[in-house]
């Protein structure tokens, strides 16, 4: 169906993740993956989601048909990718130009070779009869009521070799009926102050209307996208997450927000950039690669401060060291407490957990001093949360948060002579003034003993039967060598709700998992909100 935007048409916001953002390598799309993700684009609110080569591949073609009949298309249009006609013959005649029209996209991207060694190379014919092939398949769709984009492959490398060529390519395309005309690095090689000057002098000379696509080879495809717009491109065509081909394309996301926050461009409908954290979250899962930590406005660390100066700084205004207010791209600020932490990072995360300090100097450099100490001990509380805030509250109610009393623990990994092995853990604690003693087996001592205190505690405690550890991470410290060095183990733990970190210290791994698993049952609790055991 098609979209009815609320957006004028002066400036486009494409994005080509389902064909150019598919080329990653380890990123592989079933037809529902692209289903999902045209979804989460079009409730971004992006202009054109270009959905693949109908024709030239089956799951495109399959795409193509049920996007048309299950997606109700709010923002965005989807566009079909193809090539102009193949030299010799008509647009009218040419099969991969009928399956274009045969997908039923109101707006068609043509690549064209802009090149003149591709042209002759790649396409193995003349220059006259590449202009001819892009003119007669821009009109013809046009004909037949399709909106058309063209894409001049290689455009920059082609204007460093023969420049009134590559800007003949773009009048042809232009002057066939072609609404942008767009100037592509495909090689990825460029910079800012290249493209600028270009893309100015392209715009000058020929009058087309152009749009810009940008690959990531120097790190410059953001970049070198806002200075298109600098020189006057009123397209930017990018990918959800910088995914693409080799390094990738133009990320998506920093694009559009520094066109909204830094232009002051109203590139998406109201209230869609608040999502954008989101959406790039969503999508980093359909395509199954982990989100990027440090990405710029959406990722987890893009907002989070460390340094005890940059804390104090904050404290007083948090614009000191943020270029803007987290929240407008549906983000948050997050404070990381370390051995670098100072008074102000303290204060801050106390604020951040809901923590009443009450304004005590002597609790905050109490609290420093402890999180300074443990972090020699090699303790990390940038990466356990949950640990820090059972730290905190032991610190400020006097004693540690305490729903159990453990009495012991053991681990017994058993080799067999017929070469299989057995884990088995006993665990003997308190809860409710009830002596518990539960064993259980695990594929391994630590799932022994992660299935041993669920015996123990579910009974007493249902509200962990919705725990599950998600993730689990084994470091050996520096100091010590060999089989005497100290560990740290941090574990992830989920209650389908939100998802917390907690981590433990000790001179062997199972010690310091039973650490970290005490953390993690613990803080389940504090937020499921069970009441502490007296």
């Amino acid at each position: 169906m098609t979209a009815t935007s609320e957006l004028d048409d002066s400036f486009h916001v494409f994005d080509t993740t389902l064909r150019d953002g598919a080329q990653r390598e380890g990123i592989n799309l079933t037809v529902a993956d692209k289903l999902a993700i045209a979804r989460h684009l079009d409730d971004f609110g992006v202009g054109f989601i270009e959905g693949g080569w109908p024709g030239a591949n089956p799951r495109d073609t399959e795409f193509f048909a049920r996007a048309r009949q299950e997606i109700d298309f709010r923002h965005a249009q989807l566009v079909a990718f193809g090539a102009t006609r193949r030299a010799g013959t008509t647009a009218a005649e040419d099969p991969q130009v009928r399956a274009l029209l045969e997908s039923g996209a109101e707006v068609i991207t043509l690549v064209a070779k802009s090149h003149d060694r591709h042209v002759e190379l790649a396409l193995r014919t003349t220059l006259d009869e590449n202009l001819a092939m892009v003119a007669d398949t821009v009109s013809h769709l046009r004909a037949r009521g399709r909106r058309v984009f063209v894409d001049c492959e290689h455009f920059f490398d082609g204007y460093r070799a023969d420049p009134e060529y590559a800007k003949a390519v773009v009048r042809a395309a232009a002057e066939a009926g072609a609404d942008v005309v767009v100037l592509c690095d495909t090689n990825g090689g460029m910079l800012p102050a290249q493209i600028q000057a270009v893309v100015a002098t392209v715009l000058a000379d020929t009058g087309a209307r152009l749009g810009i696509h940008a690959q990531d080879d120097t790190g410059c495809a953001v970049a070198n996208t806002l200075a298109a717009v600098d020189a006057g491109a009123t397209h930017v065509q990018c990918t959800a997450n910088g995914y693409g081909e080799r390094v990738g394309n133009a990320n998506l996301f920093p694009v559009v927000a520094a066109l909204e926050l830094k232009y002051g461009k109203k590139v998406l409908p109201e209230g869609r950039l608040r999502e954008m954290t989101r959406i790039s979250h969503a999508i980093a899962e359909v395509v199954n690669l982990t989100p990027s930590t440090h990405q710029p406005y959406v990722g987890v660390s893009a907002f989070a401060h460390k340094a005890g100066l940059h804390a104090s700084a904050i404290k007083v205004d948090p614009d000191l060291y943020q270029h803007i207010d987290p929240g407008l791209v549906g983000n948050t600020m997050r404070m990381l407490v370390s051995d670098m932490a100072g008074r102000a990072s303290i204060e801050l995360k106390a604020q951040e957990l809901g923590i009443d300090l009450g304004g005590d100097r002597e609790l905050v450099g109490r609290v420093v001093e402890r999180v300074k100490e443990r972090e020699r001990q090699g303790y990390t509380y940038e990466a356990a949360d949950a640990s820090f805030e059972l730290l905190l509250r032991a610190e400020t109610g006097g004693e540690r948060l305490r729903y159990f009393e453990v009495e012991s623990w053991r681990a017994i990994v058993e080799d067999r002579p017929d070469g299989t092995h057995a884990n088995e853990a006993t665990v003997k604690l308190w809860a409710k003034g009830e002596r518990i003693v539960a064993t259980a087996e695990g594929n391994g001592p630590v799932n022994a003993l992660d299935r041993a205190l669920r015996v123990a505690l579910e009974k007493i405690y249902p509200e962990l039967a919705k725990l599950d550890l998600v993730d689990y991470k084994v470091r050996i410290l520096e100091g010590v060598h060999g089989t005497q060095s100290t560990t740290r183990v941090l574990i992830s733990t989920s209650d389908g709700a939100g998802e917390w970190s907690t981590v433990g210290v000790a001179e062997n791994v199972i010690a310091a998992s039973w650490q970290a698993l005490e953390d993690a049952y613990t803080y389940g609790l504090l937020r499921a909100g069970v009441a502490p055991a007296r």
